[in-house]
């Protein structure tokens, strides 16, 4: 849709520009198609386009889904759980589809050795993902930092390590509005990949560790990240209402943003030579596909809040949906709503 708008619509950007800002993006964490919108904002009007055209790309959704989480996860009426619960199941498959799709572009560009590092890397991101919650950006790294010296040695500054990320951003937060701001940053700052790979971030931090949200409500809020417009990152806005109400959503949004605006409005200049270092190339070829396994192993942590057999039935059926019709996020989303509708009319168990 950038693409139609900025190139061939408006003619804003040409062909190539555009080409060289979707890898550039690809490169950075955080979420990637908030980034290039900034992006090519920036290219237009310089940063105050970058501003105003970021804003413009988050806010609609930011909006929504904080009203759409007051509603979902405070008491609602029976009707409203049977939809969140099916909608929550359906996300299930979801997690799984979006990792499986970025597995055979990924995998093309391997061979030989490289081929069985990558498989390592997924494995590991799978696992990660899967057991280790929060801490899954460590492993993320890890393996950037790995490929990074099997095909470069050893750096000659620790910024270049991983490609120029710095180590402090490693540093966590206590407790209150510091644990959901460094929530919120990991989601925005350290998601190499970004879409699902937020998921394991924020459950480990939300549900585990500060009980925010238990498993089924933290379902709910994948969910509404992924009904509503814009970028999945919205799930934090979520996640932070549960936490500490409106005020706790608008924090989250603005930390897990926040990073996304730096990258342009700071480095948009230096970025496309940053983006033909082998450095950062090196390290997201271990990263990459760390966070498509990570993608997939997403999938673990979300089935653990399903409660009712009703609900497995929907993760089968939405991953039909997905994998064999080939249908939309959306439409499996909506299945899983509808189902819930249901089976909360017809008096099935809820969580």
């Amino acid at each position: 849709m950038l693409r139609e708008l900025c190139v061939e619509r408006r003619r804003w950007i040409d062909d190539t520009t555009f080409e060289h800002d979707v890898a550039t993006t690809n490169l950075l964490p955080g979420p990637g198609s908030t980034q290039l919108a900034i992006l090519c904002a920036w290219r237009l009007r310089g940063g105050p386009g970058a501003l105003v055209g970021g804003l413009a790309f988050i806010l609609p959704g930011l909006v929504l889904i904080i009203a759409l989480a007051a509603v979902f996860l405070g008491s609602p009426p029976p009707w409203i759980r049977g939809i969140g619960a099916g909608a929550g199941a359906a996300v299930v498959a979801v997690a799984l589809h979006a990792g499986a799709a970025l597995v055979p572009a990924s995998a093309s560009r391997t061979r030989g050795w490289s081929r069985v590092r990558w498989s390592a890397y997924v494995v590991a991101g799978a696992a990660a993902a899967a057991t280790l919650g929060a801490w899954l950006v460590l492993v993320l790294i890890a393996c950037g930092v790995l490929e990074r010296l099997v095909r470069h040695g050893m750096p000659t500054a620790l910024g270049d390590l991983t490609g120029g990320i710095p180590l402090a951003m490693l540093v966590t937060s206590a407790g209150g509005l510091g644990a959901l701001s460094w929530t919120a940053f990991k989601v925005g700052a350290l998601s190499y990949g970004g879409g699902f790979v937020i998921v394991p971030l924020m459950q480990g931090d939300a549900v585990a560790h500060h009980h925010w949200l238990t498993k089924p409500e933290f379902l709910d809020a994948v969910a509404l990240g992924q009904a509503t417009p814009g970028p999945v990152v919205h799930t934090v806005a979520a996640v932070g209402y549960a936490a500490h109400g409106i005020g706790g959503a608008l924090l989250a949004a603005v930390v897990a943003f926040a990073p996304s605006f730096s990258f342009v409005l700071i480095g948009a200049g230096r970025l496309e030579r940053w983006r033909d270092a082998p450095g950062p190339r090196a390290f997201l070829l271990g990263a990459g596909p760390a966070a498509i396994g990570a993608m997939l192993g997403s999938a673990v942590p979300l089935a653990a809040g399903l409660h009712a057999a009703w609900q497995v039935a929907v993760v089968v059926a939405a991953a039909g949906l997905l994998f064999v019709a080939r249908r939309g996020v959306v439409s499996a989303i909506a299945l899983g709503a509808v189902a819930g509708l249901s089976a909360a009319a017809l008096g099935a168990p809820l969580h």
